[in-house]
């Protein structure tokens, strides 16, 4: 698979199996579960784009009731083999349309720039719609995302390496189009075992971009982080943590 032609359940088959050794030691995943359970209080939480349970697992070990959305069904049959994920609720499919009907959630959340996956605008929204439906009154949807470094990229291109483990490296190879503000990204995978690649299509948007889908989508910003600790988020934020309502 390449980055052009990235299909997202497609990705989940190829990456699933690395996806907690690359993903797992982000540095703020406990500040991230931290803020969400803060934020759900004694209600529940939806995660779009679920994946193998990053931040659902250790949600759930504090006591927050976690349902999902994920179209990988390779991606949740991993999630499935680690203590807990067999009973967290999943459905499978786009997090853009999927609905779990009748449910409702104090906080839905989309983090560590998933939103991005979705390659257009018509998707973005329909994905705050989406979330819109699925918010309990007074609930929030929280959507974590980076900020695009242009000045990153030498003649469109960068390389980025990534240590996971001693005998492991991974690499990331981006090429930025800024014509249409996609950045593919093919993961460059080297071990003893040998070289595994995989790919995938990010559709950059900037936050002022996302509060005006959101608004398309039945949303309003009611606040924006420079991280989940809820620092001021300013011109040196590298992402944002953004919380998104419904309108008074």
């Amino acid at each position: 698979m390449t980055a052009s032609n990235y299909d997202p359940a497609a990705y989940g088959e190829q990456i699933a199996a690395d996806y907690d050794a690359l993903y797992s030691a982000i540095p703020d995943t406990e500040r991230a579960v931290t803020c969400l359970a803060e934020l759900a209080g004694r209600g529940r939480v939806l995660e779009m784009g679920i994946g193998t349970g990053r931040l659902a697992l250790p949600l759930r070990a504090r006591g927050v009731e976690v349902h999902g959305i994920e179209a990988s069904p390779a991606m949740v049959e991993e999630l499935r083999k680690l203590p807990g994920g067999d009973e967290i609720p999943v459905a499978v499919g786009s997090f853009a349309d999927t609905e779990l009907p009748g449910e409702r959630f104090s906080v839905v959340v989309l983090a560590l720039h998933t939103i991005f996956g979705l390659p257009t605008q018509d998707e973005k929204i329909r994905c705050f719609a989406n979330a819109r439906r699925h918010l309990a009154d007074g609930g929030v949807f929280v959507v974590e995302a980076t900020i695009l470094d242009v000045g990153a990229f030498r003649h469109g291109q960068a390389v980025v390496p990534r240590f996971t483990s001693a005998g492991r490296v991974e690499l990331q190879i981006l090429r930025y189009d800024s014509s249409t503000q996609t950045v593919e990204t093919t993961n460059v995978h080297l071990s003893n075992d040998g070289v595994r690649l995989n790919g995938f299509t990010n559709a950059y948007a900037s936050p002022q971009e996302l509060d005006l889908i959101a608004r398309l989508g039945g949303l309003r910003l009611r606040e924006r982080w420079g991280a989940w600790t809820r620092e001021p988020f300013t011109a040196a934020s590298a992402r944002h943590v953004s919380v998104y309502t419904r309108p008074a």
